[in-house]
């Protein structure tokens, strides 16, 4: 028989790697699958880290190495593959590689992240890694002492352009807004501006990336005018945002028109035991930061997950015996009458068991079995209901006993 982990965790970005760390702090045995030979996500491929609390002189990929580093001290195992699949059946969860290998799990947290959003234009493919790419730390120290064009206005393209003037002699940032209006933070914009090596064209969007062998011209097309401008470049770099690594997912839990993973206050996905953490997911805010709290979160609700459903099962599933469930709260007076009673009705000499189910802490367990009010009795045989009562009389749990 295969193992089979507590948490399986999808993605070794600083949400998966944060998962990683809180899983196994809390005793839980866990596995981390990423796709790249190293972990850190998009993250790695970034240089500044100037906005993750308490590292002040810290490097993006220095960053993501104290990650990794302190999600192996606690015992986090991680593993080269790239899942192809995620089969949510039940309690135990089946996730297969595009290698063949097959994982079993009780949960799994899936942070795949975003990759960089294509602009869909003719040369784009073509010209990929001949002039056209995605990455400015990756790719920068081909364009020393040339110029490049960058496509994009949020902070990652500025922070992008302003890292290329290290290497550039000159970046030219095309912006689709009017002239002194883009959508990174004040202090890159700032920064922008006063950098020497940077100029800027307003009101445009590439239309082409052109050239013999090696990218020489971006085509720019100014949108109010639609006039086209062949723009003279030795590389074309391109920051339009990212889309989430959500194919593998694709019917089988709920995603967004975009497809970002929709997931509730615990980040858990319309999946039971399937939680999504980071980038990949449908949130307001997509940084270091929030993708780590997501995957402390993530951790979280998946040990109390399994802490419920290893309850569930092992006392009610498979027990062998008739069992009765008292849905119950500290703070109802009734609730707790009902499971004293219960408790001193000596139910192991009929051949059944007392269940008790706090539907503060159990919100699973009375929301599965549409518990809306306490008391509620529930009366089980073989995992299957046979009787359930909302609030009921002494002659009634009498009767159902």
């Amino acid at each position: 028989m295969s193992k089979i982990y507590d948490v399986l965790i999808v993605g070794g970005g600083p949400a998966g790697l944060a998962a990683g760390l809180y899983a196994s702090r809390s005793k839980l045995d866990t596995l981390l699958l990423e796709t790249n030979s190293q972990v850190g996500g998009q993250v790695s491929t970034y240089h500044e880290m100037e906005n993750y609390p308490g590292a002040l002189d810290t490097s993006a990929p220095e960053l993501m190495e104290n990650f990794r580093e302190h999600a192996e001290e606690f015992g986090t195992e991680i593993k080269q593959a790239e899942v192809e699949e995620i089969k949510p059946d039940g309690f135990i969860k089946t996730v297969s590689t595009k290698d063949g290998t097959e994982y079993k799990a009780k949960s799994v947290i899936v942070a795949t992240g975003a990759e960089p959003r294509r602009l869909g234009v003719p040369g784009e493919d073509e010209f990929k890694g001949k002039g056209v790419s995605y990455c400015a730390t990756c790719d920068a120290d081909f364009f020393v002492d040339l110029e490049v064009v960058v496509v994009g206005n949020g902070n990652s393209a500025i922070e992008e352009a302003l890292y290329l003037t290290k290497f550039a002699s000159k970046v030219t940032v095309v912006v689709i807004h009017d002239e002194g209006t883009m959508d990174a933070d004040k202090i890159y914009q700032e920064r922008a501006y006063a950098n020497d090596k940077i100029e800027f064209v307003w009101n445009s969007t590439l239309e082409e990336a052109k050239g013999d062998g090696l990218v020489d011209t971006a085509v720019l097309k100014n949108i109010k005018t639609g006039e086209k401008t062949d723009f003279s470049c030795d590389g074309i770099f391109i920051f339009i945002g990212r889309v989430p690594r959500t194919d593998f997912l694709e019917g089988t839990v709920e995603l967004t028109d975009n497809g970002y993973l929709k997931t509730d206050d615990k980040l858990e996905t319309n999946v039971p035991g399937v939680y999504a953490a980071g980038d990949v997911r449908e949130k307001f805010l997509r940084q270091v930061v929030t993708a780590a709290a997501d995957g402390a979160t993530t951790a979280t609700a998946a040990g109390g997950y399994i802490e419920e459903e290893e309850y569930w099962q092992k006392n009610v599933v498979e027990a062998e015996e008739d069992v009765l469930v008292a849905f119950w709260s500290p703070t109802n007076d009734e609730s707790m009458e009902m499971t004293n009673k219960l408790e001193n009705m000596d139910l192991e000499a009929q051949g059944a068991k007392l269940v008790k189910i706090d539907t503060y802490k159990n919100t699973r367990i009375s929301n599965r079995y549409d518990v809306t009010e306490v008391p509620t009795l529930l009366k089980l045989q073989d995992g299957e209901v046979t009787d359930k009562i909302a609030q009921p009389t002494e002659s009634e749990i009498e009767e159902l006993v």
